[in-house]
């Protein structure tokens, strides 16, 4: 079985296979590949996925074929491959998988994920249910993206929340449904963008692609600008249709089974979020001189009321006041403008939050498996990238957190678990050092002295709590520490660094520096609603707006402090690394060429970078270190032994003394086998490779043995049933046989006794005169035949009836010759004359040079064009025109060749009727005229050359020296020219040793070019 790097045409498929090893060379073969549009390569079983930006035909349902069933190695590098191999490990191999998709925002981790899902929707089973289950779940992504994705500067569709499917299986690999987690949603976005960036997608969507109809019944106005959370400006994005993705979204939605009243109830409240943004607040002063706010939109206030049916002053004084109860008492305190602008962004951020939460569990009711039996589970899980903004806050503080995590599991399972495996089972090989990120993770997320620990403490503490306070704190805690700083640490370590300001701090990631800037990190970690809103949104008569504030039943009041955000994710984190690590991984590694979204960029810096800090040169060379392919003796001793007579069918050893028997008796290479304490380890996929390609054979060839002791059963059975019939019919044939013998010797002498009598009647010529008629019918037969079935009249179609009996195979070859030579001659007698002009010239060369000349087969597909100077077009050329006047044949660039030193000088040949002129080719001067009866013969080589010898009389009047050397590009149309009838015809020579003059000319090789003409021959 061929591997991997052999099939792959660009580059080197597989790094593992990559030499030499270095930082530069692994760059230079990704550049490579990424130029020729192969976005792929492997290291081992990991696929590095470079963003193209632009559409590739490399998703097809012919290349989903191709993949399907496919040996990881065997093919080239593509996202479809680990998806088949994932898949089929699960169906066949019984262990639950994963997919982890890893990289920098915009690097293109949302399409891989979509491409995985739909590669598996397409190899599993079908049926109706399937079908249903398949749809639902590939339908969950344009409604998750609309409500989830962003555009952000790096990335037009970023995913702005983490997404983990667990797609469930029935025993047979068919999809039962499946469980979608969510993780963090930027809710913040909502209420604040940057400025270049857009809002979530629905939004945009809603106002450009919702009917007028719609639009009036939500209350909306189609344009963009009007919306002070959409940054009141239009928003469009280049090359995406947010109407036409409505449509789908909507499409999407029916398919996963949402009942319209649901979806209307879903756009109201995307609504109420959307028109919050355009409350404004004024100022006023109470009695006691208390500063207050006052809502100034009541139209606003009253369009909101009418979509969630809530009265008017609930929402006013929710949004205007507070109720603080202490020792239960109640006291209602006004706000500020400024606190009312909060509680407005606040209550927007906790609806739109909610409710992509509730969307996330409507949709997990419709493709949750609904049956007991035992699942088989592939989790996908495709979250936010790294991200290093200009300004970082929370968000990025626990986007990055969350990757180091990834980083963490992926140094855990692909590296440090690689190596630890072979100190395990003893297996000897070459220590690679890497970098555990563990002290990064443990800096974040330590329950003590974590940064987050700190935060949630600061949160909690009671007195004035603020980022100056919790900044303080971290100093103070991580003055020493490696990986963090800040300006105060900067100063006691003597640095000066402008770059880092004094409200920020500073992590070095795997991935790199970040700085994030501390304000608004307590505020997001409370992350806290007053519960005027959440009652105020609880009395709301919108069963899906009152449904996501059930602590808003005052029935249900809790004063207990909701956990922090921080807190919220940290524990969803722990939660997703134990649900990954309980899989067997696969991993996707998504790497950004540029940061333009350009397609065909591949910026050097950039891609170096994501390299270094992804750990591919470590990886690559812990597979080269180790061994590409591992498992157990028992399931390797299960899979192989009918590969070894010893081992098959049954093996009473232990399972390492059974694989070294089968190993042993294929002959394969020690070097590439390790025998651990537990496991067998292959060096190369090739080896691996060559094993299932013989296993496959040996399945065949017990397959083909199993299916002839059937067959051999099937026809012994049914011969013994023929048997039996047999006999029966014998008996009864042997009882009539008898009786049939004598009724035709009776019958054989009646003939004879009636030929007898009546032969002296027939007359002697009969049998002549009917084998004539016979004769003559078959003939006159044949001759109507051909008549209704003669070919076209195209010269070369060379397809004719056969002769229908054997006696007529000779007439009818000479009709065929015959109608050919007649359906010639009827081609050239419609042939303009220019065109019969050309085809004599042809003719000419065809019998002057066909199975003489190597040069002449190529010159078949060449018309002969004559002119090649377009001396008409060329003023320079003008005097040369008039020189041929309206005689010219052929005019052409040719080389003569000195006959003293051997050297070659460029000039325009004119061949006219009756005259050869040489001109200058610089100065377009008429040089040389050899006219066409001073020319005795013509000289040529048999090789592929533009060689040509022009023999001149002794006794010619030409004030020439002696013969011509030409070499010309169109030599067998400068022969055929002159030979042709209405011309001189001179001799022509063939030959490998060409004289002229006293010289002569040998050829040492049959092909070369005309450039190299004076290294291929030597003058005598």
């Amino acid at each position: 079985m061929e591997n991997m790097a052999v099939l792959d045409s660009v580059g080197v498929g597989d790094l593992v296979l990559l030499e030499p090893l270095t930082e530069d060379t692994l760059m230079q073969n990704l550049k490579k590949r990424f130029e020729h549009q192969e976005i792929y390569t492997y290291i081992g079983n990991v696929v590095i996925s470079l963003n193209p930006y632009q559409p590739l035909p490399i998703y097809s349902a012919e290349t989903v074929e191709e993949y399907r069933n496919c040996n990881f190695f065997a093919v080239k590098p593509h996202i479809y491959a680990i998806a088949d191999d994932a898949y089929h490990s699960l169906k066949n191999q019984d262990k639950d998988q994963c997919i982890l998709i890893t990289g920098e925002s915009g690097a293109g981790k949302t399409e891989a994920s979509k491409l995985v899902m739909s590669y598996v929707a397409a190899v599993c089973g079908k049926g109706e249910e399937v079908n249903r289950v398949k749809e639902q779940l590939l339908q969950s992504n344009p409604v998750l993206e609309a409500f989830g994705n962003a555009k952000t500067i790096r990335n037009d569709n970023s995913s702005r929340f983490g997404k983990y499917m667990d797609i469930e299986f029935d025993f047979k690999g068919d999809p039962l449904g499946g469980v979608i987690n969510n993780y963090l949603l930027e809710k913040s976005r909502v209420v604040h963008h940057v400025k270049g960036e857009r809002n979530f997608h629905i939004f945009y969507q809603l106002l450009s692609g919702g009917s007028d109809q719609l639009l009036k019944q939500l209350k909306l106005e189609r344009k963009f600008s009007l919306y002070n959370y959409l940054n009141k400006e239009a928003a469009s994005l280049q090359g995406i249709d947010d109407a036409a993705n409505f449509k789908a979204v909507q499409d999407a939605m029916r398919a996963i089974g949402f009942a319209p009243s649901e979806m209307t109830e879903v756009l109201e409240v995307t609504a109420v979020v959307l028109k919050l943004g355009n409350l404004q607040f004024g100022e006023q002063f109470q009695a006691g001189g208390t500063q207050a706010c006052v809502i100034q939109s009541d139209k606003v206030v009253q369009e909101i009321c009418q979509l969630i049916r809530l009265d008017e002053t609930v929402l006013e004084q929710a949004l205007s006041s507070r109720t603080v109860e202490a020792h239960q008492d109640k006291v209602v305190t006004s706000l500020n403008v400024s606190q009312g602008y909060y509680v407005r962004d606040a209550l927007a951020k906790n609806i739109y939050n909610r409710l992509f939460n509730w969307l996330i569990n409507r949709i997990n009711e419709s493709i949750k498996v609904k049956t007991t039996e035992r699942k088989k589970v592939m989790g996908v899980l495709d979250i936010y990238g790294f991200e290093i903004f200009q300004d970082n806050s929370f968000e990025q503080f626990i986007i990055n957190y969350c990757n180091e995590k990834l980083q963490q599991i992926f140094i855990l399972l692909t590296l440090k678990e690689e190596q630890e495996e072979y100190i395990r089972e003893g297996i000897t090989w070459t220590h690679v050092d890497y970098f555990d990120n563990s002290i990064i993770c443990n800096l974040i997320e330590d329950n003590k002295s974590g940064i987050l620990a700190m935060l949630d403490e600061e949160c909690l503490r009671p007195g004035e709590v603020n980022e100056e306070t919790f900044l303080n704190k971290l100093n103070q805690v991580f003055a020493k520490h490696q990986r963090f700083e800040s300006r105060v640490t900067q100063n006691a370590k003597h640095i000066m660094d402008a770059s880092l300001p004094v409200n920020c701090f500073r992590i070095q990631h795997y991935a790199g520096k970040v700085t994030y800037n501390v304000t608004g990190f307590i505020e997001k970690n409370n992350d806290l609603l007053f519960r005027d809103l959440s009652q105020a949104m609880w009395k709301a008569k919108h069963a899906l707006l009152r449904s996501l504030f059930p602590e808003g039943d005052p029935q249900k009041t809790s004063l207990k402090r909701p956990p922090t955000a921080g807190s919220q994710f940290k524990a969803s984190v722990f939660t997703l690394m134990k649900n990954l690590y309980s899989k067997n991984p696969n991993y996707i590694r998504c790497i950004k060429p540029n940061d333009n979204k350009r397609p065909a960029v591949f910026t050097d810096g950039l891609v170096r970078a994501q390299v270094r800090y992804l750990g591919l040169l470590e990886n690559v060379q812990v597979r080269r270190a180790g061994y590409a392919f591992r498992q157990a003796y028992e399931p390797c001793l299960e899979r192989y032994k009918i590969l070894c007579k010893e081992t098959w069918p049954h093996w009473k050893g232990n399972g390492r003394d059974g694989v070294r028997s089968v190993l042993s008796s294929l002959s394969i290479d020690p070097k590439e086998l390790a025998y651990g304490h537990t496991k067998i380890f292959i060096r190369s996929p090739s080896t691996l490779f060559d094993l299932e390609r013989r296993r496959q054979q040996r399945v065949q060839e017990l397959a083909a043995l199993i299916q002839a002791a059937f067959r051999a059963w099937k026809c012994r059975k049914n011969y013994q049933e023929m048997r039996r019939s047999q006999i029966f019919i014998s008996a009864w044939f042997r009882g009539q046989r008898c009786y049939y013998n004598m009724h035709v010797a009776n019958t054989y002498f009646s003939s004879s006794q009636t030929r007898k009598e009546y032969k002296k009647y027939f007359r002697s010529g009969a049998s002549d005169r009917i084998a004539n008629f016979i004769y003559r019918r078959l003939v006159q037969k044949f001759f109507l035949g051909l008549k209704n079935n003669l070919p076209s009249m195209s010269v070369i179609n060379h397809n004719w009836p056969p002769a229908p009996y054997k006696f007529l195979t000779n007439a009818n070859q000479e009709l065929k010759k015959i109608f050919h030579h007649w359906r010639c001659k009827k081609y050239r007698e419609h042939l303009p004359p220019k065109d019969k002009e050309a085809l004599q010239d042809k003719l000419c060369a065809s019998e002057l040079f066909k199975g003489k000349k190597s040069l002449y087969p190529k010159s078949l597909p060449q018309p002969f064009r004559g002119e090649y100077l377009e001396l008409k077009d060329n003023p320079k050329y003008r005097k040369l025109q008039t020189t041929a006047n309206d005689k010219l044949v052929m005019a052409d660039h040719v080389k003569k060749v000195n006959r003293g030193d051997g050297k070659t000088s460029s000039r325009i040949l004119l061949l006219t009727k009756s005259h050869i002129i040489l001109a200058d080719l610089k100065a377009a001067q008429p040089k040389t005229a050899i006219t066409l009866s001073d020319i005795e013969s013509v000289s040529v080589s048999c090789y592929s050359d533009g060689l040509l010898v022009l023999h001149i009389r002794e006794s010619s009047t030409a004030d020439t020296k002696g013969d011509f050397l030409l070499i010309s590009d169109h030599v067998i149309e400068l022969k055929a020219g002159l030979d042709d009838r209405s011309y001189l015809n001179t001799h022509i020579k063939f030959a490998t040793k060409l004289t002229f003059g006293n010289n002569s000319i040998i050829l040492y090789t049959l092909n070369y070019s005309l450039c190299g003409l004076l290294h291929c021959i030597q003058v005598v």
